[in-house]
């Protein structure tokens, strides 16, 4: 999973990883996210094309991560759960 994020942040212009994230609060919603940074081992940073704003995400609460082609998306992409 984080040689996806990892691939994504290095090929920003082309790739994005979309994936369903389960929050604090035990929410899940369907992200598309362009990644920034690690913040850690565990976490990294990304401008969730949804939200259009930066949001922190926990690898650990992602789940059927992809990558997927930056062209094919444009913001914002609704956010289903």
């Amino acid at each position: 999973m984080r040689q996806f994020v990892y691939r994504a942040m290095h090929q920003s212009d082309d790739l994005v990883v979309e994936f369903d994230y389960t929050d604090a609060k035990g929410s899940t919603t369907h992200r598309v996210v362009s990644p920034i940074r690690f913040l850690s081992r565990d976490r990294f940073l990304g401008l969730c094309q949804s939200r259009e704003e930066p949001r922190r995400f926990y690898l650990d609460r992602c789940q059927n991560l992809r990558l997927a082609a930056a062209a094919d998306f444009l913001m914002p992409v609704a956010m289903a759960g």
